[in-house]
Formats: structure tokens, sequence, C-alpha cells
């Protein structure tokens, strides 16, 4: 069967697609991968809180799924909004690669060897919020772009470190910039990040078929639980919201933070649950962040610079 793979034109969103592409091709499949620009590529120069728009990196991608110009789309699961266009579901979420935030420094420091007020950068509230927690005096830097473009920026000398995921820089063979991990419990992790999805059309059935092989069963429930506290506290991607679940004996643990972007306030939650109803636990961890105030904070103004 002919499959047609929607993807970002970045190296690691075509890294990403062209690792489901060997899949399918090794399951027997024809597959191709068609570059679509979306919002996200288009808006370098405007923050991602103050674009008023959820999903900028796919919607042009998941129009294009609804149209049937591709088959099927790859995304970082970190960027998928937790509501769907009507018709589009997710059908596999692979294995999980790292979870876990990395510092990427140009002197090879850790954060805590960083110099007084030293310069990080990161396009994150969530990072941000929790970066100010460990070390109030550093500077936040507002930072977008790739991977690639953002470090280039880092070796230019526009800032002294920065925050990226480590499973983007591990797909893209750039381990070795990494100068010190963060553990989920210092920078907890954005909802489904180290993940992918794999989203096509419901009406699609052969297409789902196809990629049901790439599904690996704990890590999409895991990340149900996530993404179920994520819109129980009604809230987007780029608010600053964490989650990260794990396991405990056989329950899943899910941890749980929202946090003030300036890092003053910071909300946390832990419970397990049952891993054959991950929605519950994500829906039980977000009620109790609620009743920490988490809402307060989500409705603070988010600053323009980030």
């Amino acid at each position: 069967m002919k499959i047609v793979i929607g993807s970002r034109g970045s190296r690691l969103a075509l890294c990403q697609a062209n690792w489901v592409q060997d899949r399918l091709a090794a399951l027997g499949h024809a597959v191709e991968i068609l570059i679509i620009k979306t919002s996200g590529d288009k808006l370098q120069n405007t923050s991602l809180q103050t674009s008023g728009t959820k999903g900028l990196f796919i919607k042009e991608i998941e129009e294009a799924l609804l149209a049937g110009r591709v088959d099927l789309a790859v995304h970082s699961l970190k960027d998928l909004p937790t509501e769907l266009p009507e018709g589009l579901v997710v059908a596999a979420v692979p294995e999980r690669e790292d979870p876990r935030d990395a510092l990427v420094s140009k002197a090879g420091q850790t954060l805590q060897s960083l110099a007084h007020g030293a310069r990080i950068g990161t396009g994150s509230l969530r990072r941000q919020a929790q970066l100010l927690v460990l070390r109030p005096d550093l500077q936040i830097i507002p930072m977008r772009g790739n991977v690639d473009t953002r470090l280039r920026k880092l070796d230019a000398g526009d800032c002294d470190a920065m925050v990226l995921a480590a499973a983007g820089l591990k797909r893209l063979g750039l381990l070795f910039r990494i100068t010190s991990w963060f553990s989920e419990t210092e920078l907890c992790p954005a909802v489904g990040q180290g993940a992918l999805a794999i989203e096509v059309s419901a009406r699609n059935a052969n297409i789902m078929s196809a990629a049901k092989p790439l599904d690996h069963p704990p890590t999409h429930a895991a990340v149900r639980a996530e993404r179920a506290m994520l819109q129980a506290l009604g809230g987007g991607c780029q608010l600053p919201i964490a989650a990260y679940t794990s396991r405990d004996g056989q329950e899943f643990r899910l941890s749980g933070v929202v946090a003030d972007p300036a890092g003053t306030t910071v909300l946390r939650a832990t419970l397990s649950g049952s891993a054959e109803n991950p929605e519950d636990l994500g829906v039980r961890v977000a009620q109790q962040l609620l009743k920490q105030g988490a809402q307060t904070l989500l409705n603070l103004k988010q600053p323009e610079a980030e």
C-alpha cells in the first residue's frame, strides 16, 4: 500500500518522519514524505504565547490529512493539542525516547556551575518557571527556532546556555552537545515529551491498520494520563504545565506541575493509579493541582517576551 506522510521541514521533524517511513517500508508499504510548512514555521519572530493559536506546528498538516493530501502525519506529541479536529485520531504512539530536558552550555558547565546571572535561552514558560526555582538569579533569554537554529544562537553568544529536549538531540545525533541532564523532579517534562504521535483520518481504516504495528501500548497509555491532566486543567502546550508518567509497580505514577512563569510559585501533585484507566489518573492529578490554586496561576497574564 502507498502511504504519504505529512511532516514539517525541520531536520528533527524529517528525522522523525524518516524513522516512521523506514518502519512502514519494512512492513511492505511504499512510503513518501510530503513537507508542509506550518504556521509555527512562518512565525519565527512571534512569541508562541502571544500568537493566540493552538497547534501552531500542526494546523496545516491536519488540514492536509482531512483533505486527503496526506495519509498519515508524524508529530512530536508535545505539540499536539488535547482536542483533535473531528475526524482525526492518534493511531499509534511509538515507544518513548528519553523524556528529560538537557542543558547545553558553551563551556561545558552544569546549571549549578554557571556564573551568577547567566543567560539561559528557552522559549518555554514551563522550563523558565522551573529553572528560576532552581536558580532565581538566571536571566531567561527568549529563544525560538528549530534545534539547529538554537544551537547556532548559543554558539554565536546569544546566551550562555540553553535547555533543549534530550530526545530531539538524541534523534539528531547531537548527544555530545549535552553538558548535563535534568531529572524529572528538577525540570518536569512537557506533556508527551520524547514521544511521537502518528495521526490519521478515522475514516481511513487501511492506514489505521498500517500504523498499528508502530504503537507501543505502555507509552500510549502513559501519555494518555498526561494529556488527560492537561485537558482537565484547560491548558495548552505553551503554558507552564508539566507532567510525567512513570511505572510504580503494576501501576502508573503521574507527577504534574503548574507554575508561575516567574518561578515564585510551583504547584506539584503526584498520584498513582491503574494503567488500565490512565485518563482517570490524569484527571485526579489535575484536581489536586486545582485544589492547590492552579487556576489562578493559569489565569495570570503571560509575559510577552516569551
